[in-house]
């Protein structure tokens, strides 16, 4: 799980629209993958050079450019310089600790989201922050690194299979919007699995080693919550919007959209009740399996605790030579057998009381 706030002290005291990289340092090349489509017509190609892309701003054609990778700051500025992009949003771009938002700049829409998956490996949830940019004919996505939630897109895109080839940028952007979403879904059911199994073993044998496990979950259902709660804000203001950008058929989408993320937030909502509630659930099954330890020795201990007086008794060891009253027992032929006999029915007798009031 990333962490809940990077570092971002080496931006301290820059001034606004500074270009600085705030995320985990990389060491691959950056990959710049262009899609260039209309209804009849389909390019696809991988760009070694940034000014590969600056052709495709003022083609009639609709353009997705994706870049994977954001330590280079130079590709970014250049990129962002030639599409007219504000300063302070390829400051957001490269500072991979905002919060989803969007902003709307009239010739273009800045969106910001967190991409989570599951990584079935290591079976941990990662994330990385996705920055989107379109305008009237374009779609800029960036990304931390490469591997993302957007093959089914691209394979929509090259089997021209839906309205994705007929609609605009507006579509295309609410369609990678949606298939992020859609990841969140996967992740959630992975967590659900997650507690359910969890809150089976808690009942019937609580581990310590689970209390690590839930604090685990806990981390990971604030994260989710963090990620996902400003995103209902980020859908609500781009389908209530006026912008130009945005046609009016692709507002049912956004809409739906909405929906999807307020079904998220609840889910996520949820489980961080069930997570909190395991904590009490696993204090309780200790303390319920202390108790039974505890019935346990009890019922021992006050079963020998009579057997203990009597032996504790006969261990004073008078004489019966200075005193008749001294112990007559000890010089009974049976009076060993006879004691034993007394401890063992007195102990009987206490096994039998425990059954009739259901203690044992």
């Amino acid at each position: 799980m990333a962490r809940f706030i990077k570092k971002i002290s080496k931006t301290a005291g820059l001034s606004p629209g500074a270009l600085v990289y705030v995320g985990d340092a990389k060491e691959n090349n950056v990959k710049i993958t262009v899609i260039d489509y209309d209804p009849n017509n389909l390019v696809e190609k991988e760009v070694k050079e940034v000014q590969d892309c600056f052709p495709f701003k003022n083609t009639s054609t609709m353009t997705w450019i994706n870049i994977d990778g954001l330590h280079n700051i130079a590709i970014i500025e250049k990129l962002g310089q030639h599409f007219e992009v504000h300063p302070l949003v390829l400051e957001d771009i490269l500072n991979t600790s905002q919060r989803p938002k969007y902003d709307d700049f009239e010739a273009h829409i800045f969106v910001v989201l967190k991409m989570i998956m599951f990584d079935e490996k290591a079976k941990v949830i990662v994330s990385e922050q996705v920055s989107i940019i379109f305008g009237e004919n374009f779609v800029i996505s960036f990304q931390e690194k490469q591997g993302d939630v957007f093959d089914s897109i691209r394979t929509r895109i090259r089997n021209n299979k839906g309205r994705i080839r007929k609609m605009g940028a507006d579509y295309l952007a609410y369609a990678l919007m949606d298939a992020i979403v859609d990841s969140y879904y996967v992740v959630l059911e992975k967590m659900g699995d997650k507690i359910e199994l969890m809150g089976e073993g808690l009942v019937i044998n609580p581990d310590p080693h689970m209390l690590q496990k839930i604090h685990k979950l806990k981390n990971d259902a604030i994260y989710l919550r963090k990620s996902v709660w400003p995103l209902r804000e980020v859908v609500s203001g781009l389908e209530r919007g006026e912008s130009a950008l945005i046609k009016r058929q692709t507002h049912i989408f956004l809409k739906d959209l909405y929906d999807h993320t307020i079904q998220v937030i609840d889910t996520i909502e949820t489980f961080r009740d069930m997570i909190s509630g395991m904590v009490d659930i696993y204090m309780s099954s200790l303390s319920n399996k202390m108790n039974e330890v505890m019935k346990v020795l009890t019922m021992i201990a006050t079963i020998f605790i009579p057997m203990t007086f009597i032996a504790g008794i006969y261990g004073m060891n008078f004489s019966r030579e200075a005193s008749p009253w001294n112990m007559p027992e000890l010089g009974w032929k049976y009076g060993y057998a006879g004691v034993w006999a007394v401890m063992l029915c007195v102990a009987a007798g206490m096994i039998m009381f425990f059954k009739r009031k259901k203690w044992l």
